[in-house]
C-alpha cells in the first residue's frame, strides 16, 4: 500500500471511529498505531506506543498541564465564580441588560483563573442562567451569553488549549498565555457592546436590574480580591519572567488552594473532590495527548504535512485564502469533537502551511484558538451548547441557538479585526 493510501484509509477509518463514539484520544491512537505497524512494522509500532507514553507523562513541560488544571478545580471548589458574578452584577446589574453584562464579566474574571471554557459554562449555567430567569430575562439570551461567555476560557491565560498548541508547536507557552490577554480583553468588549446594541435596539426585550449602593459594591470587592490577586501574580510572574510556565501553574494551584482553605472555603471533602476532578480531566487530557503524538507518527512516516502544505499553497488562493480555508476547517470539526481534540489532531498538519505562508506562529494560536472556540457554540452542535443544555433542564436546543447567534456574529467580526491588525495579539509578547 502507498504512503497515500495510507492517509487516505487512516483519516477515514478515524472519523469512522470518532462517529461509533470511540473516545478522541483512543482513536486516534489505535489508528496511529495500527497504520504506523502496517507501513514501518509491528515490532516498532508498539514499542513506540511504550515511549510515547512514558516520554508524555514524565516530561517536565508537560506538568503545567495538570498544575493549571488543578489550579482551576481549587478555585472551583472554593465558590470563586459565585463572587465574581456577584461583584459584577454589583456594578452592572442596574443598566438594561447588566445582568448579561455580568455574566460576560464574570466569566471572564473566572476563565482567567480556571483555564476552560467547558468548565466556564458549565459553572455560570448554574451561577447566572437563574438569576437571569429570576429578572425575566428570555431563555435564549440568558443562555446565549452564557455559551458565548464559556469560550473565553480558552483565550485567557491560563488557557489549557493555548498550552497543548504551545507544546506541539514548540512555541514559548509563557508568550502564547501572554498573547492571548489583549484578544481575551477585545473579545470581553465586543460581547458587552453586543449586549448593549441588543439593549438598544430592543428596548422591551432586556429588562434592567436593582441599582447597588456604594457600601454593596466595595463588599463585593472585598469578596473578589483574592481571585485577582492570584491572577496578577499569576501571570506577572510569567510577564516579569519569575518562572516557567509549569511553575506558574504550580504556584497557582497553591495560592488557590491557600486561599481557599484560609478563607474557609474549602475542607477535606472539597479538596479531594478537587483532587479528584484535575486527576479526571489531566488524564483524559494525556489521553488525548498522547493518542495524537502516535497519530502523528504515522502522519510523519506518510509525509501527510508535507503534502498538505504543497497543496494548500499551490492553490493560487493566496495566504489569507489559505488561512480561510484551515478556519472553515476548524468551524466543520467543531460539529465533532471538543476543542483539545481539534488543537491536538490538526495542528501538527497545518502548523507547516502556516509556517511556510510566513505567519507568525504566536498568533496564528490565537487565531486558532478562537476559531476552535467559535466552533463551539455554532449550530449545529456546539460543544457549549450541549454543557448547557445538560445543567439547563427547561430549554431546547433550537433557543440556546438563537441566543447565541449575536455573539457569532460577534465572533466572525473579532476574528476579521485580529486578522487585519495582527499587533493586538502580538504586542505585549514582544515586550518580555
Amino acid at each position: 500500500m502507498s504512503a497515500d493510501a495510507a492517509a487516505v484509509l487512516g483519516f477515514v477509518a478515524l472519523f469512522g471511529l470518532i462517529l461509533l463514539r470511540v473516545p478522541v484520544g483512543m482513536a486516534m491512537g489505535l489508528v496511529g498505531v495500527t497504520g504506523y505497524g502496517a507501513i514501518v512494522g509491528a515490532g516498532p509500532a508498539l514499542k513506540m506506543v511504550g515511549q510515547t507514553s512514558m516520554r508524555t507523562v514524565t516530561d517536565y513541560t508537560f506538568g503545567v498541564i495538570p498544575m493549571f488544571l488543578l489550579m482551576g478545580a481549587f478555585v472551583s471548589a472554593s465558590g470563586m465564580s459565585r463572587e465574581l458574578f456577584r461583584a459584577a452584577n454589583s456594578f452592572v446589574g442596574h443598566w438594561r441588560g447588566g445582568l448579561g453584562l455580568a455574566t460576560i464579566a464574570a466569566c471572564a474574571g473566572f476563565a482567567a483563573i480556571s483555564g476552560s471554557s467547558v468548565a466556564t459554562a458549565a459553572t455560570f449555567a448554574t451561577v447566572a442562567y437563574p438569576e437571569m430567569r429570576r429578572y425575566e430575562y428570555p431563555q435564549s439570551f440568558a443562555a446565549g451569553v452564557i455559551a458565548a461567555g464559556g469560550t473565553l476560557g480558552a483565550i485567557f491565560p491560563p488557557s489549557t488549549v493555548l498550552a497543548v498548541y504551545g507544546l506541539i508547536t514548540q512555541q514559548d507557552i509563557g508568550k502564547l498565555f501572554i498573547a492571548g490577554i489583549l484578544p481575551g480583553m477585545l473579545a470581553v468588549s465586543m460581547y458587552m457592546l453586543t449586549i448593549a446594541a441588543i439593549g438598544l435596539v430592543r428596548p422591551g426585550f432586556l429588562p434592567a436590574g436593582p441599582r447597588s449602593d456604594l457600601s454593596e459594591r466595595l463588599k463585593s470587592l472585598r469578596d473578589v480580591w483574592a481571585a485577582l490577586a492570584l491572577f496578577a501574580f499569576v501571570i506577572g510572574g510569567l510577564y516579569g519572567g519569575l518562572f516557567t510556565p509549569t511553575e506558574a501553574g504550580g504556584v497557582g494551584a497553591c495560592g488557590a488552594f491557600l486561599i481557599s482553605v484560609a478563607r474557609g472555603r474549602l475542607n477535606a471533602a472539597g479538596v479531594r473532590a478537587a483532587l479528584l476532578l484535575a486527576t479526571r480531566t489531566a488524564a483524559a487530557v494525556f489521553t488525548v495527548l498522547i493518542g495524537a503524538l502516535l497519530f502523528g507518527y504515522f502522519l510523519t512516516v506518510t509525509q501527510t504535512p508535507q503534502r498538505v502544505t504543497e497543496f494548500l499553497t499551490g492553490l493560487g488562493v493566496g495566504r489569507y485564502g489559505v488561512l480561510a480555508l484551515i478556519m472553515l476547517m476548524y468551524l466543520a470539526l467543531g460539529c465533532l469533537m471538543d476543542a483539545m481534540a481539534m488543537i491536538i489532531l490538526t495542528v501538527p498538519i497545518v502548523f507547516p502551511v502556516v509556517t511556510a505562508l510566513g505567519f507568525d506562529p504566536i498568533w496564528f494560536g490565537i487565531i486558532i484558538v478562537m476559531t476552535v472556540e467559535l466552533g463551539l457554540i455554532h449550530p449545529p452542535a456546539g460543544m457549549n451548547v450541549f454543557v448547557i443544555k445538560t445543567a439547563v433542564k427547561d430549554i431546547s436546543f433550537a433557543t440556546i441557538f438563537k441566543g447565541v447567534l449575536p455573539f457569532i456574529a460577534t465572533d466572525i467580526l473579532r476574528l476579521v479585526i485580529l486578522i487585519a491588525f495582527p499587533a493586538i495579539a502580538l504586542t505585549l509578547p514582544s515586550l518580555m
